[in-house]
């Protein structure tokens, strides 16, 4: 069975999607990272599905759904740079502000929905949303009052839904996707 998480985009991130004219474009790509200047995508597998949000005004978006295809560095992504001033991944440079020169940065190949800024989650789904670690111990969204998130901490990261949460926002993401 495949996992679902959900991982932040800033707002530095979503400024420039839009800056770019990104929206209702499909990413085929996001990055991964070991510095804390990136999530890390290290606990997702082929075929996960991974929510990336946006948190704006107390309200959570699910900017794209992205079906992970690989972690490894393919042909796409141009050539490896030789300097540390070179581009890391000159074949995504369109794509490039997802993350693409932080420390570490890693491809990830993925099968996504177009970038998108109208897809709030609603807040009684936020209220239940459970999000699962490594041992098997889940938590819940902190600072969520009347179902706005005050604080975006707890979703700062790349973190695992339980199964359960992750089967409700699929059907909820479903439900808006035209």
């Amino acid at each position: 069975m495949s996992d679902a998480f959900t991982v932040l985009w800033t707002h530095d991130t979503c400024r420039a999607l839009r800056k770019a004219g990104r929206v209702g474009e499909r990413p085929p790509v996001a990055f991964s990272g070991v510095h804390s200047s990136l999530p890390a995508w290290s606990g997702a597998c082929v075929g996960d599905e991974v929510y990336a949000l946006h948190v704006n005004r107390g309200v959570v978006f699910v900017v794209s759904r992205m079906r992970v295809i690989d972690m490894e560095r393919r042909e796409c992504c141009g050539t490896a740079p030789a300097t540390w001033r070179e581009s890391a991944f000159p074949g995504h440079s369109d794509w490039s502000i997802l993350g693409a020169g932080g420390c570490g940065a890693a491809a990830v190949h993925v099968d996504a929905t177009p970038v998108r800024f109208d897809m709030p989650i609603p807040g009684d789904l936020l209220a239940r949303l459970t999000w699962r670690n490594r041992r098997g111990q889940t938590r819940g969204l902190k600072y969520l009052v009347d179902g706005r998130l005050e604080r975006s901490v707890s979703l700062q990261g790349f973190y695992r839904l339980t199964f359960e949460s992750a089967d409700e926002l699929a059907e909820a993401v479903s439900n808006t996707v035209p």
